[in-house]
């Protein structure tokens, strides 16, 4: 089967993905340990009566015992390997051979041996993916969508959460690697900048990327981030705000990002200055959001609305403001980006810029699942949709 080139342009590929996202155990095959195989006279071994003896001389388990591939082809008429043929989708077999299989299968509750099935095909059915920040409120709806297409394609997923420092990523990703997983989703942002990691990435496993990588060759999916920061600034430009000041996310060295770009380009657009005096870390939180936005009022420095570099913040800022009295859109608006469930939910409704992280787990896996399968060329971005939400929380300045 031909390669295919990472970078080739594949229309088709790109639009199906966006279109499409609107303790191992082993099982022994005789059911039974042999005297010699396990800690019989030893251990646990000791407590063995001569009662769990057959007449084979075997120690038998209690367990009752599965049903093997030669069990199978025995009750279907075919030989074993016929029968894996068959379970395993492989192979041409006449209709009436494949139902007699496949009902017996059913008969003896045959379950295949997905390790034997792996080292035989060196496919695991398996895909590692590396999250940053256990508790982040976008994880949870981006590994749902990532398990679900997973599983939909017959793979199952193997989540592993890093610390917040990032310190044990290329770690993480050896031992994903060391399991023998078909490929990696990485959706840790604190690992953009980490060089070796993204060399890993590109140079040892089939990999998908949810962040920007300091090396190129790992296909990413995400958003436009800098146009979620233009769109958002440029609402509040149109509403005729000038002095828009923005929370961005931790101060911990990594550049503002994306939305920060966007902030200030859609100012530089309308010939207005970006004032870094107005620039607040909020570190994503809404916790953070407050204290960014308590800064930005004992600033004193003039502004007439904030955007906000997450909802989280967003709802934290407008706190803020309604504790120390001012009305929000009255006398300041206030935009967020996600749309969060609450988003809509909190006093004033939130506009905001709608992001589905769901689909964004969908879009990765699926594209992971295309380079592990090399039928099409695959694309070196994939940029999901985002749009503004506009509600409550934003108005003309009075």
């Amino acid at each position: 089967m031909p390669r295919i080139r990472l970078g080739e342009r594949s229309p088709h590929c790109v639009d199906s993905i966006i279109n499409s996202v609107s303790g191992l155990s082993i099982p022994n095959g005789d059911g039974v340990l042999s005297p010699g195989d396990g800690e019989v006279g030893g251990g646990r071994g000791d407590d063995v009566s001569e009662s769990q003896f057959g007449d084979d001389g075997r120690v038998h388990t209690g367990l009752p015992r599965r049903a093997s591939l030669q069990d199978v082809g025995a009750r279907a008429g075919v030989s074993f390997q016929t029968a894996s043929k068959v379970l395993r989708g492989m192979g041409t077999v006449s209709p009436a051979t494949r139902r007699r299989v496949l009902d017996a299968a059913a008969e003896l509750g045959y379950v295949t041996n997905s390790l034997a099935s792996g080292l035989a095909s060196r496919e695991t059915r398996s895909i590692g993916f590396i999250a940053s920040g256990l508790a982040s409120f976008v994880l949870a709806p981006l590994l749902l969508g990532a398990e679900r297409e997973a599983r939909r394609h017959g793979y199952y997923v193997i989540f592993n959460f890093i610390d917040h420092e990032a310190s044990d990523g290329q770690r993480t990703l050896r031992q994903l690697i060391e399991r023998r997983v078909d490929g990696i989703v990485s959706s840790a942002l604190t690992l953009e900048r980490d060089a070796a990691y993204g060399a890993m990435l590109r140079d040892e496993v089939p990999s998908v990327s949810t962040h920007p990588l300091l090396v190129t060759g790992v296909p990413i999916v995400n958003q436009d981030t800098r146009r979620e920061g233009q769109e958002a600034t440029r609402h509040l430009l149109d509403l005729g705000h000038r002095q828009i000041a923005t929370i961005v996310g931790p101060a911990s060295g990594l550049p503002p990002g994306g939305r920060w770009e966007g902030y200030v380009d859609a100012l530089e657009s309308a010939g207005v200055d970006a004032d870094e005096r107005l620039v607040v870390s909020g570190g994503w939180s809404v916790e953070g959001g407050y204290a960014a936005m308590v800064r930005l009022l004992e600033s004193q420095r003039p502004m007439t609305a904030i955007v906000c570099q997450n909802d989280h913040m967003a709802m934290g800022a407008i706190r803020a403001l309604q504790e120390r009295g001012r009305r929000v859109p009255d006398d300041y608006s206030v935009v967020g980006c996600d749309d969060m469930d609450f988003a809509r939910f909190i006093n004033p409704p939130l506009t905001t810029i709608q992001i589905s992280f769901e689909r964004t787990g969908v879009a990765a896996v699926r594209l992971l699942i295309d380079r592990l399968r090399e039928e099409v060329p695959i694309p070196e971005r994939i940029v999901l949709p985002s749009s503004l939400i506009v509600r409550e929380s934003t108005s003309a300045p009075n």
